[in-house]
């Protein structure tokens, strides 16, 4: 990634639909111009976490940078808002580089469909009967039913979000690490998950599909009825957010632990 020690002169601006982040993008367009995400420096996302997340997977490919300003609610992932010395601020950020989970999520038809998640992928029971699923690491099976709501398996960035939600552990950012998290586990009650390595191959079987239906989603992007799920990360993509310094992920990765 070549654009950490440029000007940043070009800065695409991008907006959810929420007034406060539409005003703000027409401020700053009009204070630092106007340029296509394809052409510029880097890319500054005004919103929630949800728009970050949205932005990095509009231009996953593309390796630009992005910066989050905080329009939204929670803003875990964003920088707070100002309109003043943006391209100082650019030029000055810390670069998380982070890769996400590539998920094949086999439906009962027999057909795959392939997302990308940056956060985590989830499974989750459809109707009112628990779920059943068998887990298998790198092709052993490691967990021959699971009876549950849901499992989800986190990247480091993710696991301050749903992960953290139903117990599951908070992963420094550059650890090799994923954490695999039961949702409200029935069966064997005590299993609180595992952390496994980056570079594991993930698969959970939904036993009993047709009685027990399950859904499985990658960030936002959801297949139903699915009867096996296949996850690993993603490592020839590279993803870039930036933060200002002394306040970037790893930091607030670390700060979440000790908040209460």
């Amino acid at each position: 990634m070549t654009k950490e020690k440029n000007k940043f002169e070009r800065i695409a601006f991008v907006a959810s639909d929420v007034p406060e982040a539409i005003e703000a993008r027409k401020a700053l367009i009009k204070r630092y111009g106007k340029t296509d995400p394809a052409d510029a420096d880097a890319i500054v996302a005004l919103g929630g976490d949800g728009l970050m997340l949205q932005t990095l997977h509009r231009f996953i490919n593309d390796k630009i940078p992005t910066y989050g300003m905080n329009r939204g609610s929670v803003g875990f992932l964003m920088n707070d808002y100002s309109e003043d010395d943006l391209r100082e601020r650019l030029a000055a950020a810390e670069i998380s580089r982070i890769h996400p989970l590539s998920m094949i999520a086999t439906d009962s038809a027999g057909k795959a469909h392939k997302s990308l998640a940056i956060n985590e992928v989830s499974l989750f029971r459809q109707r009112y009967q628990a779920a059943k699923l068998q887990v298998a690491i790198d092709g052993k099976v490691r967990l021959e039913e699971l009876i549950c709501d849901g499992i989800l398996v986190a990247t480091p960035a993710g696991s301050t979000a749903y992960n953290l939600s139903v117990h599951g552990p908070i992963l420094p950012i550059k650890a090799a690490l994923l954490a695999v998290t039961p949702i409200s586990p029935f069966r064997p009650r005590r299993w609180r998950g595992a952390l496994v390595s980056n570079k594991a191959h993930i698969a959970v079987t939904v036993l009993e599909a047709e009685k027990r239906p399950v859904s499985a989603a990658a960030d936002h992007f959801e297949t139903r009825n699915v009867v096996k799920v296949e996850i690993e990360q993603a490592r020839a993509i590279e993803l870039y957010m930036m933060f200002d310094r002394n306040h970037g992920l790893e930091e607030r990765l670390l700060a979440e632990q000790f908040s209460y």
